[in-house]
């Protein structure tokens, strides 16, 4: 669900072009960002009652051909929204239909996207975590942990003061919820965690490898839409060789962020959270660091390597049974014929 934040969306557009929505109190100032394929739009706008800036996001399923499962979900977004309160997640505060045409309003955050082209030192990232890993510790300890399904940098607002921003929560679903199997696989590609891509039941883990994702990206300068490029053929994330200076201890964190077995990764936000507080990022590390971080690069490729002696291994071993095999044979078959007198034919049998 990707805003594309452009700066051509940033222009001011005359008023006449937006939807008036004064009778309902509100009055567009600009768009912010649309997303074409989704059929979706969000405006800036003032509520005229309170002179407060707000967010309008405009849902137009009929125009992006989808059928009323997308009513459906904007219907979702709205129950899960009405269940946070949480100061740095938009807060919900209205929503209604005109002609057909969804909306939802929310506060307004005056905070960029990660989305757009942005350089962060290591250690402003790392506080860049530590942000959103403490709004996701809130919505795991919901009574009904919720999970977001979509973090990416288009979903991440940072301010100044690097106060991260979590924001659509379209795609968002209670933990343990039936997830209808057209939604599976509805979130961004390189950013959803491998269970989800498969089926399977999403944990508290899942959002934690969208946000080691959404890191990386941060870290290499990388935009969301090549984030292919840094992962290799087995799936695995290769990007240490472009920021040498990490330290090793928080390429190890990061690369258990993004295990794509979910058992190996943390288990959820608040044991993620811990474990990189007290963390440096950059430097050179301590010499246990190194090794720790050298043999967790390895082991990788020790698996790799082992399943490969294995294979070759069974290969041999047949090719050495089949052998011998057909050596034992050749000889009890050669010691019958001259058992019967056929000496001729025994040369061969026996091949000499």
């Amino acid at each position: 669900m990707e805003l594309d934040l452009c700066n051509e969306y940033k222009r001011v557009i005359p008023s006449s072009y937006h939807p008036d929505f004064s009778q309902l109190g509100y009055e567009v100032i600009r768009e912010l960002g649309r997303n074409r394929e989704g059929g979706r739009i969000t405006y800036l706008a003032n509520a005229l009652n309170c002179n407060e800036r707000v967010v309008i996001k405009e849902f137009r399923f009929t125009s992006a051909g989808t059928d009323w499962s997308g009513v459906k979900a904007y219907e979702r977004e709205i129950e899960i929204l009405k269940q946070i309160n949480h100061s740095r997640i938009p807060r919900y505060i209205d929503s209604f239909e005109t002609s057909g045409i969804f909306y939802i309003v929310q506060e307004y955050k005056n905070a960029p996207s990660l989305g757009l082209r942005r350089s962060f030192h290591p250690q402003e990232i790392k506080q860049i975590a530590l942000s959103i890993l403490e709004i996701l510790v809130y919505l795991q300890n919901q009574v009904n942990p919720i999970i977001h399904r979509d973090i990416k940098p288009e979903n991440i607002l940072v301010d100044e003061q690097l106060n991260a921003y979590l924001v659509d929560f379209g795609l968002a679903r209670v933990q343990g919820a039936k997830i209808a199997l057209s939604s599976f696989v509805a979130g961004t590609p390189g950013f959803m965690p491998p269970e989800e891509q498969l089926g399977h039941a999403l944990t508290e883990a899942s959002d934690l490898y969208s946000l080691g994702v959404t890191l990386i990206c941060l870290l290499t300068n990388t935009r969301s839409v090549e984030i292919g490029k840094l992962i290799d053929d087995n799936y695995h994330f290769c990007f240490q060789q472009l920021v040498p200076h990490i330290n090793p201890r928080f390429q190890s964190w990061l690369m258990k962020m993004v295990e794509r077995n979910r058992k190996r990764r943390y288990t959820n936000a608040s044991v993620a959270l811990e474990a990189l507080k007290p963390m440096q990022v950059m430097g050179a590390g301590t010499g246990i660091d190194n090794l720790v971080a050298s043999i967790k690069r390895r082991q990788r490729t020790t698996m790799l390597g082992l399943a490969t002696i294995m294979t070759l291994t069974v290969i041999a071993t047949t090719l050495m049974v089949s052998q011998r095999n057909g050596a034992v044979r050749q000889i009890l078959e050669a010691k019958k014929c001259q058992g019967m007198g056929f000496n001729s034919n025994c040369s061969e049998k026996t091949g000499y």
